[in-house]
């Protein structure tokens, strides 16, 4: 990976933080909502993260034709950053998907909203504010911390100009 990677890196994982604020937005400006365009009680919605992966199209080609497994290219690793004392690495984030919480709605007990059953009560999302609160300061703070990076890195590069300088 070169310098500029690690950029791409933090990139990656800004735009799947501020994804993430984003959904926590919707669920706490919906945390009341009791009919949605579909016709049913919003569902609590969850992103999922997933670790880029490097493309591996040219190392299958590759291990098909020069007679795959035989040849021990089908079972060489991926490229990867390894660290001392740990497992590989592959750099990078992405967003997986947007899933709907599987809970059931919270019934509360209120004959006269325009929602409510025969039997008076009203669905309404699970969704508690303070879980939300919680997953959005790990988004900020996630955020602010590749933000963090990206301006380490920036005074690196200029660093190795001003030693390329002189």
């Amino acid at each position: 990976m070169n310098l500029f990677g690690l950029m791409d890196t933090s990139g990656g994982a800004m735009q799947a933080e501020r994804m993430r604020a984003e959904v926590v937005a919707a669920n706490m400006a919906n945390a009341e909502t009791t009919r949605t365009a579909s016709g049913g009680v919003y569902r609590r919605q969850h992103v999922v993260f997933a670790a880029d992966r490097p493309n591996t199209g040219f190392l299958n080609s590759l291990a098909t034709a020069t007679g795959g497994a035989s040849s021990g290219l089908a079972a060489t690793a991926l490229p990867t950053l390894t660290l001392p004392g740990s497992g590989a690495v592959v750099p990078g984030v992405h967003i997986a998907q947007v899933v709907e919480d599987p809970a059931p709605p919270l019934k509360r007990y209120d004959p006269g909203h325009p929602d409510a059953g025969s039997d008076g009560y009203v669905s309404y999302p699970d969704i508690n504010p303070l879980t939300e609160m919680v997953d959005l300061m790990g988004a900020t703070r996630a955020y602010g911390l590749n933000s963090s990076a990206v301006q380490a890195e920036k005074g690196m590069i200029a660093s190795a100009l001003d030693i390329a300088k002189t």
